[in-house]
């Protein structure tokens, strides 16, 4: 998935229930896609940063069956920025993508992220922090960590302590080198990992986006890995966006509680649809959703199916009738 647009840096502001905030970006939304020769719903989901299985249910495919090509499949890629910079890189575990803003420029590409939980060797779970860009190798020889050669051993699988450029190299044909310990931006032959939580800590990229992404990055680009599993969004004209993911390194003891405080600390509690919000935590669908409460007047709570006025309504304006009768 790409996505490119043009960003605004905020020169004003925004007030929420007194609380002075950047403007928010959306980005994304409902498309379509045209299945190809050799797809599968782990490579759709990889290519535009959706989730296999929502595609799946949102387009009511058998998944122990092969997508047909030429079929046409609904994806919904609406999500919420985390974070706007001037230039540089974000990366968001929980909604695994990385974005990049270059030149006033955005663009996001889905990406693959550490394993969700630790095992008796190590914890491969990707690390948050700050870092910048150390280097970038085209065709790269792939430095085994001992940690991975340990954990080879005890399975019983080869253990290699380099491997070099080629086919059966994990890199691929790129890797952007972090200056967090052992961290790597890199393609990958293996590209239905991408959009899980599959790699020994390292971020992977489709190959063919790592084509694009490579010659984007410069040495010494900043860059930031971050863990937001909820994202709130206000537009400029007052919607109320809300994204919720699945705390997939169990970070937050209440995923519930954590959307009352962000919401909260924007100030815009009386704002919102809770039972949407409600819905949302339920689901964690990973898809920014419109949950801006809806005003209500005296006409939508008693009007009828089609508009006719409901039987409640037409007493009030029998009363009301008679009550203007008597004071004439």
């Amino acid at each position: 998935m790409k996505i490119i647009l043009k960003i605004l840096i905020i020169l004003s502001f925004c007030l929420s229930g007194g609380i002075v905030c950047a403007a928010d970006m959306v980005v994304g939304g409902e498309t379509t896609y045209v299945v190809q020769k050799g797809d599968n719903l782990q490579l759709v989901g990889a290519r535009h940063g959706v989730f296999w299985k929502a595609i799946a249910a949102n387009n009511n495919l058998d998944i122990k069956q092969p997508l047909t090509e030429g079929t046409i499949i609904k994806l919904n890629t609406r999500r919420i920025v985390p974070r706007v910079v001037d230039d540089g890189i974000i990366i968001n575990i929980p909604d695994r993508t990385l974005y990049l803003f270059k030149g006033g420029n955005l663009t996001s590409f889905p990406v693959g992220l550490g394993l969700l939980a630790k095992t008796e060797i190590s914890d491969w779970r990707t690390p948050t922090g700050k870092f910048h860009i150390v280097s970038k190798r085209k065709d790269p020889t792939w430095y085994v960590p001992e940690s991975i050669q340990l954990e080879n051993a005890m399975k019983g699988k080869e253990v290699e302590e380099s491997v070099p450029p080629g086919p059966k190299n994990p890199l691929g044909k790129y890797a952007i080198e972090t200056s967090l310990p052992g961290l790597l931006i890199h393609a990958t032959i293996w590209p239905a990992s991408v959009y899980r939580y599959m790699s020994h800590g390292c971020i992977r990229v489709l190959p063919e986006q790592m084509e694009q992404l490579y010659p984007m990055v410069d040495i010494k680009t900043k860059g930031e890995i971050i863990y937001e599993p909820v994202k709130l969004a206000v537009t400029d004209n007052g919607r109320v966006y809300l994204e919720v993911r699945t705390d997939v390194y169990k970070k937050h003891s209440s995923i519930r509680e954590y959307v009352k405080k962000t919401i909260e600390t924007r100030g815009i509690s009386d704002k919102v649809d809770w039972q949407k919000i409600d819905k949302l935590i339920k689901n964690e669908t990973g898809v920014a959703e419109d949950v801006t409460l809806q005003p209500t007047t005296q006409a939508t709570i008693f009007a009828g199916k089609n508009g006719d006025m409901s039987l409640a309504q037409k007493i009030i304006s029998f009363f009301k009738n008679r009550f203007k009768k008597l004071t004439s």
